[in-house]
């Protein structure tokens, strides 16, 4: 399946955990439209992703039940999407590790070295600086 990739940068890889991948959390994700993690989520949604947004903030988003932490949410995860500041990212790739996820997504701009090493080496496959709604359109649309 995905075994072997670690940080997966060619876009047989990335196409590869798009195919393959069902479900996906999608942190940082917000109920307003003039965000990029709100249509983004939207869209994964409408391409048949079963998404869960995770912000503690809120209870639904785009009709969908929000959680509050990675923990909470009652299904394995797939793919852990990062939307939230570079400073907050490390206690999201532990819980994405802790939740046995098998690929964590940092949005464009958001991961920090230490989060992608932490990552790499709790055996996460790491996307980093890509928008996963570009990478879909170009490698699966």
């Amino acid at each position: 399946m995905l075994q072997g990739i670690k940080l997966a940068t060619k876009s047989e890889e990335i196409k590869k955990i798009l195919q393959l991948s069902r479900t996906i959390a999608v942190v940082g994700s917000s109920p307003s439209p003039e965000r990029d993690s709100n249509h983004i989520t939207q869209f994964l949604n409408l391409k048949g992703y079963k998404i869960f947004p995770v912000n503690p903030n809120y209870q639904e988003i785009l009709g969908l039940k929000c959680y509050p932490r990675l923990q909470d949410i009652p299904e394995a995860i797939e793919i852990v999407d990062v939307f939230i500041r570079p400073e907050n990212i490390l206690p999201i790739v532990k819980d994405a590790v802790a939740c046995k996820a098998k690929t964590i997504w940092f949005q464009l701009g958001v991961s920090t070295p230490e989060a992608v090493e932490y990552a790499l080496q709790n055996q996460l496959t790491v996307v980093d600086n890509k928008c996963i709604m570009v990478e879909h359109r170009r490698l699966i649309e």
